[in-house]
C-alpha cells in the first residue's frame, strides 16, 4: 500500500514539475511574441479575400507578371523567394501571394480542396489590381494550384516555371503524417520551438540574399506561422486535389521545371525525386526541365542560375 502511494506522488511530482515547465515555455513564448510584434509588419498589401486578410507582395513593372507560389508549410513566401525576385524585377513585374495562414495573411480553418485555394489566389491578384495572363512560379506543393489554374483557366496561365514543384505522381506513394503535424502545431503555439536551436534558420537565411532585418523578420514570421490550422487542412487535403489534377492531364502550355535532388524533406531518394517530374513533362508540347545539385528549396540556393534560365526561356517561348 505504501509503495502505491509512494507511486502516485512521484507521478504527481513528476506531473506537476511537467506543467510548471510547460508553463514557463508558454509564457516565455508571449513575452517573444510581444516584442516581436514591430517585426510583423506586412512587407506587401493587404486585400480582403472571402472576409479575411490576405497578403500579396508587388516589386518590378515588366510587362509580364511572375505570380510566385510557395510550397506547403513555407512560412514566409515573401522573403523565401526573395532572392530569386530581386534578380528578375528589373525585368518583370514580380507577385507573390502569401495564402491562408501564411506569412502575413490570417489563419483561416477552411476548406483547402484546390478550387477553394485557387480562388483564393485569383480572388486576391484581382483585389490588388492584377490580371493575367500570369507566368506562374510554384515551389512544391503549390505546382499542383499552378497546373490546375492552367488546366481550369488556360487564358489566365502562358507558361509555368516549377521551382522543384510538385506533380501529382508525387503524391500516389507519399506517407503524410497529420499527427505529427498536428503536434507540431501544439508544440509551436506553446513555444516548445524557441528551444530548438537553429529551427528558425531557413534555408533562405542560411543561404539566400535576405538583409539581416529581414532574417529578423523571417524568424518572427516562423514564430508566428509555424504549422498553423489552414496548412494542415490543406495537407489532408493533398492526395485528393493531386488526384484531381491527375485527372484532367496535362496542360500543354510552355513548362520549364527546375528539379533538385530530393533532399532537404522531400521524404524521397534523389532517383525517385527526379524520375517523377521527368516523366511528367515528357508529356507535353513545350516542356523543358534542368536538374540541379541542390536540395529542396532551389530558390534560395541556385537563385542566380535560375533568375538566367529564366530570363533565357520566357525570351523564346
Amino acid at each position: 500500500m505504501r509503495k502505491g502511494k509512494k507511486a502516485i506522488k512521484v507521478i504527481l511530482i513528476i506531473l506537476a514539475i511537467v506543467i510548471i515547465l510547460l508553463l514557463a515555455i508558454y509564457i516565455n513564448h508571449k513575452i517573444h511574441l510581444r516584442r516581436e510584434l514591430q517585426l510583423l509588419t506586412p512587407i506587401g498589401q493587404i486585400v480582403e479575400v472571402d472576409g479575411h486578410n490576405m497578403s500579396v507582395y508587388i516589386e518590378g513593372d515588366g510587362e509580364e507578371t511572375l505570380v510566385f507560389m510557395s510550397g506547403g508549410g513555407t512560412c514566409s513566401p515573401i522573403l523565401d523567394f526573395k532572392s530569386l525576385y530581386s534578380l528578375l524585377s528589373d525585368d518583370y513585374k514580380i507577385v507573390v501571394v502569401e495564402k491562408f495562414g501564411y506569412g502575413f495573411s490570417d489563419v483561416v480553418d477552411k476548406s483547402r480542396d484546390i478550387d477553394s485555394i485557387l480562388e483564393d489566389t485569383r480572388t486576391a491578384l484581382k483585389a490588388a489590381g492584377l490580371n493575367g495572363p500570369y507566368v506562374l512560379c510554384p515551389h512544391s506543393m503549390s505546382g499542383l494550384e499552378a497546373l490546375y489554374w492552367a488546366q481550369k483557366y488556360p487564358d489566365e496561365v502562358s507558361a509555368i516555371i516549377g521551382l522543384d514543384m510538385a506533380v501529382p505522381q508525387y503524391y500516389d506513394s507519399m506517407n503524410i503524417n497529420i499527427p505529427f503535424l498536428r503536434t507540431a502545431s501544439w508544440a509551436a503555439g506553446i513555444g516548445v520551438t524557441r528551444l530548438i536551436p537553429r529551427l528558425s534558420e531557413s534555408d533562405a537565411i542560411q543561404h539566400g540574399l535576405l538583409s539581416d532585418e529581414e532574417k529578423e523578420i523571417y524568424r518572427a514570421v516562423f514564430y508566428n506561422r509555424t504549422a498553423t490550422v489552414t496548412m494542415i487542412n490543406e495537407t489532408q487535403a493533398v492526395k485528393e486535389n493531386a488526384g484531381k489534377v491527375a485527372a484532367a492531364g496535362i496542360p500543354q502550355i510552355p513548362m520549364l521545371l527546375f528539379i533538385s535532388d530530393g533532399s532537404g524533406g522531400t521524404g524521397f531518394d534523389k532517383e525517385t525525386w527526379r524520375r517523377i517530374p521527368i516523366e511528367y513533362i515528357s508529356q507535353a508540347e513545350n516542356g523543358k526541365y534542368i536538374e540541379l545539385d541542390c536540395p529542396h528549396y532551389v530558390q534560395d540556393y541556385e537563385y542566380e542560375k535560375i533568375s538566367e534560365e529564366i530570363i533565357e526561356f520566357l525570351s523564346s517561348s
